[in-house]
Order: structure tokens, then C-alpha cells, then sequence
């Protein structure tokens, strides 16, 4: 499912160039569910947008789901991320004006699925709130928008999920939930996952841990299926 050869990363910054990612090689089968750790500032979070065609490498490979992401312009890298990606990060980023329902509905919208508004409220209820559907996110607890969350980035059944530190901002028993939430629907969908996260507990639920330090994967080991 995803190949990562030599890839290297580096941003422009006011003193000069900061090498981010410094010579990664990953293989990930599809299915496989992998943690990264490692400190902040590791390259983690990177690693991730690179993956997703959010950030452009500097040079060497990314392939997903067969795809070359360095060979593709911003168009073609938006239509993989519409047609393979689902992504959960720390702090929710749903949209404040739409319901729950909507929130889950706009990426079925921008792929022109048919019955968008069917496909979320079903993708809702799996998560437990089909009782919320109406619900703006400010009327939602933590623990219930990143369920909302959730049901967006698997609504439209992706090959690859990328869940930045999902429970970074919910206590541990509602992260609990929501892990156990989201490790049901990788299991029901079969869908690779990559997982940034700091609480070792839970990286060793994923089939391998991976862990990062300044830009480079430094050791691997053995996680909990």
C-alpha cells in the first residue's frame, strides 16, 4: 500500500534550509496498521502530510496505493486524497457552521457520490451518534466531534488513514473510546493505517511501531495485532 524510498524534506527557513525528513525508507502492506513515535519536532507530523501529497518532498519516493506522488501536479494529488486518504487530526478540524451531518457529507459532496447525506448519516450511526446528526460541533463534547471526526474520514471508505495524535486533546477514557472506535472501523474496512502518537500504550496496538528521530526511522518494533 505505501512505498517510501530515500525521502528526504527540507523547508526554507529564516536562518536557511531545515531538514525535516532525512533519508525515510517504509514499506507498509495494505491492511497493516503502523504507530509512529519518537519527541516533538521528530518529523512525525510531516511524515504524515507527505503521505497525504499535502507536503512535496524534496526528493527521493512516495508511492501509495500505486501512485507516485511526486509525479502528479496539485490536481491530481487532490483527487488521490479524495479517492484514497481518510485523516484524523489532534484538534478536530471540523467546519463550525455545518452540522454534524454535513461536516460527514462534504467529502461525499466533492467526489459527486450519490446520496451523500445517506451515506453520512449511516457512517454517523456506526459511531454512536445517529442522535446528534443535526448538531453543530460547538454543541458537541471532545469526544463526540472526533467520533464526527471519525465517520468523515471513513465515510467514503479509504485505502489509507492518517490519524495524527487523534486523543492528544480528550481525556484517556474518552480517548479509550475513540481508539477502540477507530481500530473497529480499520478492522471492518481493512483500511492501512498510520497512526502519530505519544502514548505508547497505544501504539503497541498497531501490528508495528515505528520510531522517529531528527527526520530519520531509527528502529522498529514489535506491536499488538
Amino acid at each position: 500500500m505505501v512505498e517510501i524510498k530515500n525521502l528526504c524534506l527540507s523547508l526554507v527557513g529564516g536562518a536557511g534550509p531545515v531538514n525535516i525528513l532525512r533519508g525515510i525508507d517504509l514499506s507498509i502492506a495494505a491492511g497493516e496498521t503502523i504507530s509512529i513515535v519518537g519527541p516533538s519536532g521528530a518529523g512525525k507530523t510531516t511524515l504524515l502530510m507527505a503521505l497525504s501529497g499535502l507536503e512535496k518532498p524534496t526528493s527521493g519516493l512516495i508511492r501509495v496505493a500505486g501512485i507516485d506522488l511526486t509525479a502528479i501536479n496539485e490536481d491530481g494529488l487532490a483527487r488521490f486524497r479524495r479517492e484514497h486518504v481518510g485523516i484524523v487530526f489532534q484538534s478536530f478540524h471540523l467546519v463550525p457552521t455545518m452540522t454534524a451531518l454535513e461536516n460527514v457529507a462534504l467529502p461525499l459532496e466533492f467526489a459527486a457520490v450519490e446520496n451523500p447525506a445517506g451515506q453520512a448519516k449511516e457512517a454517523l450511526e456506526k459511531t454512536g451518534l445517529g442522535s446528534r446528526l443535526g448538531h453543530y460541533p460547538g454543541e458537541l463534547s471532545g469526544g463526540e466531534q472526533q467520533r464526527v471526526a471519525l465517520a468523515r474520514a471513513f465515510v467514503a471508505k479509504p485505502s489509507l488513514l492518517l490519524a495524527d495524535e487523534p486523543t492528544g486533546n480528550l481525556d484517556h477514557e474518552t480517548g479509550q473510546m475513540v481508539m477502540d472506535l477507530l481500530f473497529d472501523l480499520q478492522k471492518e474496512h481493512n483500511t492501512t493505517l498510520v497512526l502519530v502518537t505519544h502514548d505508547k500504550t497505544l501504539a503497541s496496538r498497531c501490528h508495528r511501531c515505528v520510531h522517529m528521530l531528527d527526520g530519520q526511522l531509527n528502529d522498529y518494533a514489535g506491536g499488538v495485532a
